[in-house]
């Protein structure tokens, strides 16, 4: 079994998601009391977060790159950075080691694909909504991608970090974001992307009749095959 490296801590609340999709993969697979083989640096996502909030991506981009790095020479053979946003440097991380990363939005793009899914709405981060880093890797793969208006970015911004990150769930956060997603579903859309990490502590698919693409656990079970082969 290879060993995945995981680079956490933005927040550290979605991180342990990661932890337990991996070890709940691994074990469903290989039965018995096998677990992962696992890796983990976990940033302080207040820095993280101070660099997103002024700008500063090249900063961000050096700290994660060196924490990669960490993930590197502690014997991990793939990078599993537990982030939608930070993804925004994931070329810059790509360049600091030699094992590779497996970028969250190809596989949430060949999860979409199988089910031949076109049109999808995307939520997340004000940052991963509005830019192109993660909408054009999607587009790529030929998926029409719909976000909300702008007042509702915003909501979902705030959702995010001032309560998730924080490890509080909000009954009238939940509703509110479902009532995005229907909105996103009524503007065509035929699923929606819970494009940030934290969203599936919220929400899941108990919760709506919309389609739904948990990338935290997209992303971990992509690691989970390729770990063991």
């Amino acid at each position: 079994m290879k060993t995945i490296g995981l680079l956490g801590g933005m927040s550290w609340e979605s991180t342990v998601s990661y932890y337990q999709y991996l070890n709940r993969g691994v074990n469903e697979t290989l039965g018995g009391h096998h677990s992962a083989k696992i890796v983990l640096v976990s940033v302080d996502f207040a820095e993280v977060e101070a660099f997103q909030r002024q700008g500063r991506w090249e900063d961000a981009a050096a700290l994660l790159a060196g924490a990669a790095w960490q993930v590197q020479e502690a014997g991990a053979d793939m990078l599993v950075l537990c982030t939608n946003t930070m993804h925004k440097v994931a070329r810059q991380i790509e360049k600091a080691v030699d094992i590779p990363l497996l970028h969250i939005a190809d596989a949430t793009a060949d999860a979409l694909v199988m089910d031949g899914i076109k049109r999808v709405g995307l939520l997340g981060t004000r940052f991963t909504m509005e830019q192109g880093f993660y909408k054009d890797r999607l587009e790529a793969f030929g998926i029409d991608v719909r976000v909300p208006d702008k007042p509702q970015r915003e909501q979902v911004h705030r959702i995010i970090y001032d309560e998730l990150c924080h490890g509080q769930i909000v009954p009238t956060s939940r509703d509110e974001m479902l009532a995005i997603m229907e909105e996103l579903v009524a503007d065509g859309a035929q699923a929606v992307i819970l494009g940030c990490t934290e969203i599936a502590l919220l929400v899941n698919q108990q919760d709506t009749a919309v389609a739904l693409y948990d990338t935290t656990a997209i992303h971990a079970k992509r690691a989970v095959e390729l770990a063991i082969g």
